[in-house]
């Protein structure tokens, strides 16, 4: 017998990876740059250079990029900035991978501190870990039907996830922000920060549109007498699009966005005046998407003029549950340490958020995690007026998910849609933050896809020895169809001699039943 089959594209993991790097690093500073007498405040980011693919290996080439804002130690109340950029070399093991695969690479910083030993020495210590995934596409082969005739089918509708769209891709921003009237012209950007908040992903025909806001954040010297320090922050609203071959908008997005490069730098006005700022972000993503397919499944076959043997094998076969978006609203409030003195005016605010924990409860995804922030502010102190502290805002939410369980998988993005600090008192800061928690939740279930059908003669004697007209009550449980198989009859038959206008049967009736093969 000759199975139809259709066939579904879908994405296997090949080979996943995690290595962590620790540094502890003592950094001199160059000899262009004061002497440090206090830190403000610091960052890190990595910049991968190089990503190289060989059998069962993956070699990185990157850097772990710090930045430091600090008080001069001889100029009190003179701020200034300094960069330094560790180097990378990490070769990750992922069994099974081949030059020419596609490899999804994550990182994360941990536990990021700068120590002074002294006024010209930085200690630098950090985590960084790396999470790599390799993905390969395959297919699955659906048995939908029997070419033959005369052969009973038993179907089951199945709704699987097939794969339409899988590739990576760049969306590049570039925004120009002027000064302020009021502002003075740049002499020197000490610091800056741009973030992408609220970003929303949907896909459209032949493209995926990416809607967000960009939050820019610059602490600059003016050119004025004794370059006073300003600062200034904006947010930009942002539109673009991603092509995106064979999409559409009905499509099932699992898309993972990062900025691959973030740049600010400074050009010329019109006037040729240092007043406009140019932000410049490029966010790459990684793009599965995916279309709901409905299939009528063969789960039997047979006929009452041979024995039909089914060989088969078992496959997973992934259904979408639910999509949620979801949101958690956080407020709090943190107190500032008294040695910082008592808080003037802030500045800029910045947020990262930390999941540690996810766990399937019912009816839900439940996610634990931090948002860690920073805050720049001022205090009334013109030697030193510039600070910075750090807070973990804790979060707990429950992401609805209806019929969720242990034999679910799910894909989550999180991503800070607001965080807005505002003074309460000279001594406390209240946070507000909103975050959004997506989630993608997929339905697994193990099914027996026929490969074949044997056929195999009747075995005479048993055809022999059963009744040729039987009387069966229903069981509970019990179809017509397989009624028929065991009787070695039909269900047209079935339906004609016990005049059934419908296949529905109901417990404990009675059935009269008509052997149609005879031997």
């Amino acid at each position: 017998m000759e199975l139809k089959k259709e066939r579904v594209q879908i994405l296997r993991v090949k080979s996943e990876a995690t290595n962590q790097i620790t540094f502890d690093e003592d950094y001199n500073v160059p000899d262009v740059k004061p002497d440090i007498g206090r830190m403000i405040q610091s960052k890190g980011e990595i910049q991968i250079e190089e990503v190289k693919l060989n059998e069962d290996q993956a070699f990185i080439r990157a850097k772990l990029c710090v930045d430091l804002l600090y008080v001069g130690e001889e100029e009190e109340g003179r701020v200034y900035s300094l960069s330094a950029s560790l180097p990378i070399e990490e070769t990750l093991n992922l069994e099974g991978i081949e030059s020419g695969d596609k490899i999804c690479l994550k990182w994360e910083i941990e536990d990021l501190s700068l120590h002074v030993i002294n006024s010209r020495k930085l200690n630098i210590k950090a985590l960084v870990t790396f999470f790599a995934v390799v993905d390969e596409l395959g297919d699955i082969a659906l048995p939908v039907g029997i070419e033959e005739e005369g052969i009973s089918c038993k179907k089951k509708n199945v709704r699987i996830m097939g794969l339409r769209v899988h590739k990576k891709d760049t969306m590049r921003l570039k925004e120009e922000i002027p000064l302020a009237s009021n502002k003075p012209n740049i002499h020197e950007i000490l610091w800056h920060t741009l973030e992408i908040r609220g970003v929303d992903l949907r896909p459209d025909e032949d493209k995926v549109s990416v809607k967000g806001e960009l939050f820019v954040f610059v602490l600059y010297e003016g050119d004025d007498e004794g370059n006073p320090l300003q600062w200034m922050e904006h947010s930009i609203p942002f539109r673009g699009e991603v092509e995106c071959a064979g999409c559409t908008g009905d499509m099932i997005p699992n898309i993972e966005v990062s900025a691959l490069q973030k740049e600010l730098g400074v050009k010329p006005d019109p006037d040729g005046e240092e007043r406009l700022m140019q932000a410049e972000v490029v966010l790459e993503l990684d793009m599965k998407i995916y279309q709901e397919e409905e299939h009528e499944l063969l789960m039997d076959v047979y006929t009452p003029t041979m024995e039909c043997n089914p060989v088969v094998h078992n496959e997973i076969l992934d259904g979408l549950l639910v999509r949620n978006f979801s949101k958690c609203r956080l407020n709090d409030r943190v107190e500032v340490k008294e040695t910082q003195g008592k808080i003037l005016q802030i500045c800029h605010s910045q947020g990262k958020i930390k999941v540690d924990k996810t766990k399937i409860v019912e009816n839900g995804i439940l996610v634990e995690g931090v948002v860690q922030i920073k805050v720049l502010y001022i205090v009334g102190n013109d030697d030193m007026p510039f600070y910075s502290m750090e807070a973990m805002i804790p979060f707990s939410h429950v992401i609805e998910a209806k019929g969720v369980d242990e034999n679910c998988i799910y894909f989550l993005r999180t991503d800070l849609e607001q965080l807005s600090t505002t003074m309460v008192d000279s001594n406390e800061i209240e946070v507000k933050i909103v975050l959004n928690l997506n989630a993608l939740v997929l339905c697994r279930e193990e099914v027996p896809l026929m490969e074949e059908v044997e056929e195999i003669p009747l075995d005479p004697y048993r055809i022999q020895n059963m009744p040729g007209i039987t009387v069966y009550i229903v069981q509970p449980g019990d179809t017509l169809w397989d009624i028929a198989k065991n009787f070695y009859t039909t269900t047209d038959q079935i339906k004609q001699v016990n005049q059934l206008s419908t296949e529905q049967l109901q417990p404990y009736q009675p059935l009269l039943l008509v052997k149609e093969v005879q031997r």
